[in-house]
């Protein structure tokens, strides 16, 4: 790990990350695209249980990479608009709208520079699993979601908790903080979703603390309404995994001994 306090340039040294991300996720096993292409759902029970009956409504997804996610909400019935930082993730995600038949929206846009992209306001706000990383500000992050949101709608967040974040990415020791001191900089080869593709990247990223996440959302006036934990990840996404059950992932030797996913609501009133 390298920390530096030269981060100011993290939107463009992630875009590209992602950039050459997004072709081998759309190849890989992991995003499954012949069973999405078939009708099969990305989301997870997790998210399925707070977003409820979503027909009809208006959904901004933040950070919703090559559209999966935003497609299924489509497909459920809502109106969704998709925002992702990759040029290639956006391009992906339009393909696959036009290719499905699906009326969605895709922007390519900072978070942060959302409310200037968009006219209206929603009903609610879905981000979902390695997502916050990627910001250095959450007050923004709740500013963005408060101004994005109707009055009477929601935020629904789903999100790997920050214990998870501490481990090396082997999970042998505790190698970064839990509290966000600083941007955490490295270069990493391949991806979660292909840990062979031949990716070598610097990427920049910041662990948020529960109470850095809770705090900002009160700061933004939003109201918490649910909050969860959950002790295994619904991806298999981490190294050295065992399925406790289907779908249902926890580290070796640390089974059912750390929280691995939170989930929260929170009402714009």
């Amino acid at each position: 790990m390298e920390t530096t306090n030269d981060w100011k340039n993290y939107i463009e040294v992630n875009r590209k990350l992602w950039n050459d991300k997004t072709p081998a996720h759309i190849e890989s096993e992991f995003y499954d695209m012949k069973s999405f292409l078939s009708g099969k759902s990305s989301l997870n029970d997790i998210e399925l249980q707070l977003l409820g009956d979503v027909q009809g409504k208006r959904i901004l997804h933040l950070q919703c990479h090559f559209g999966q996610d935003s497609l299924s909400l489509a497909r459920m019935g809502a109106q969704v608009t998709g925002i992702d930082l990759s040029d290639e993730a956006i391009a992906t995600a339009k393909d696959l709208a036009k290719e499905l038949g699906l009326n969605t929206t895709f922007i390519r846009s900072d978070v942060y520079a959302t409310p200037e992209e968009l006219n209206g306001q929603f009903d609610i706000v879905f981000t979902s699993y390695g997502t916050i990383g990627w910001l250095p500000d959450l007050n923004k992050w709740a500013d963005v979601i408060y101004r994005c949101l109707k009055p009477g709608g929601k935020l629904i967040f789903v999100e790997f908790h920050p214990m998870v974040w501490m481990f090396s990415n082997d999970f042998s020791n505790i190698q970064y903080p839990y509290f966000n001191t600083e941007p955490i900089i490295e270069t990493n080869e391949g991806t979660y979703a292909d840990r062979n593709a031949d990716i070598k990247n610097t990427e920049i990223s910041w662990n948020h603390p529960l109470s850095e996440v809770l705090q900002a959302l009160i700061a933004s006036n939003l109201q918490l309404s649910s909050f969860e934990e959950f002790n295994y990840s619904p991806y298999n996404c981490f190294l050295n995994t065992v399925e406790i059950e289907k779908g249902k992932y926890q580290i070796k030797g640390l089974e059912g001994k750390i929280p691995m996913v939170y989930a929260l609501e929170a009402l714009k009133k």
